[in-house]
């Protein structure tokens, strides 16, 4: 019989969001509730595991990780890429990779919404403050964003939706982004700009990139310097755009607030200083966790794997492994 080995269940939730019966039925489905960052651990807790499921750029199954794996035949990730994986080197050792197709964009433009408010009304204070006996002390006012500019770095699905947003709380918006054209812009009522200028005008910038070479870093402390004080910086697409070492000077300074979804390492370390800095409203990567979409996401990874074990594999990103 067949082992199935399910990563990333960071919220336990895989088992009861999808029906696993027809899977159950033909192979030993295992969830692993915890990230297992360490390599030497996670080629041991996959050992005899010949089907691995894994969640889109959470654990990293790098070239050295995959060749270690020696009962691996089957690799079916959630989203249509995963740059945690080496699609090459599974390859070379002729592991069979597949995908599934890309999810809505509703859950994380709208979580990139939520940040924005919460930062802008000062909700984890306000909270806080409540949960301790208090009321409005200690508690900064809020900012209205109607009237304000909204900076969106990155005009794609994501991108626009997020425009659209800013626009029924009647903020204008602006964006930038390496390939963007004016017609694009136009497209969801956005003024396309130079870089330098999105970060001076914004009230609140917006970040919405793939990672990649090219855009690792594309918020810069040269970036964040010409940030207005007081002003927002969201992020629910990748940690390593953003400079983490200017960002965390600029937070401890009270210059800028940030509403973040994701980190350079995740999950977030203990003792990491994102978790005590000042000015900040963190959420631990729940852009695309809707029970919607993770759901979406588990039923095609089954499909992905009763296909492969009919012999008729589907949604292949490597069909050279097939011969």
């Amino acid at each position: 019989m067949a082992r199935v080995a399910v990563l990333d269940d960071w919220q336990g939730t895989a088992g009861s969001l999808a029906d696993w019966s027809a899977l159950r039925a033909r192979a030993e489905v295992v969830f692993f509730r915890h990230a297992i960052p360490d390599p030497d651990a996670l080629v041991a807790a996959l050992a005899g595991f010949d089907i691995v499921l894994a969640m889109r750029e959470r654990t990293a199954l790098p070239a050295a990780t995959l060749q270690r794996l020696g009962d691996l035949r089957l690799l079916t990730f959630t989203g249509a890429r995963n740059t945690a994986v080496d699609v090459a080197a599974a390859t070379a050792r002729g592991v069979l990779v597949c995908n599934t197709t890309s999810g809505p964009s509703h859950g994380t433009a709208e979580l990139a919404l939520a940040l924005l408010l919460a930062c802008a009304r000062r909700l984890p204070q306000a909270d806080a403050s409540i949960r301790a006996g208090g009321f409005q002390d200690g508690v900064p006012p809020g900012t209205e964003l109607a009237g304000r500019t909204l900076g969106l770095v990155g005009l794609g699905r994501i991108g626009g939706r997020m425009g659209r947003y800013a626009q029924a709380l009647d903020m204008k918006v602006i964006a930038w982004s390496q390939n963007l054209t004016d017609e694009r812009a136009r497209e969801v009522g956005a003024e396309r700009v130079a870089k330098d200028a999105l970060f001076a005008r914004a009230d609140a910038v917006s970040i919405h990139l793939v990672l990649s070479a090219r855009t690792r870093g594309v918020v810069g402390a040269d970036e964040i310097a010409r940030m207005r004080r007081g002003a927002i910086l969201v992020n629910t697409s990748r940690g390593p755009l953003v400079d983490q070492t200017a960002l965390l000077a600029a937070l401890a300074e009270g210059r800028i607030v940030a509403g973040l979804d994701v980190f350079d390492t995740e999950p977030l370390p203990p003792g990491h200083p994102l978790r005590t800095a000042p000015n900040t409203v963190l959420t631990p990567h729940l852009g695309y966790v809707t029970g919607e979409n993770m759901a979406g996401l588990y039923r095609a990874s089954i499909e992905n794997i009763l296909a492969y074990l009919d012999g008729a594999p589907i949604r292949v990103v490597n069909p050279e492994v097939l011969g």
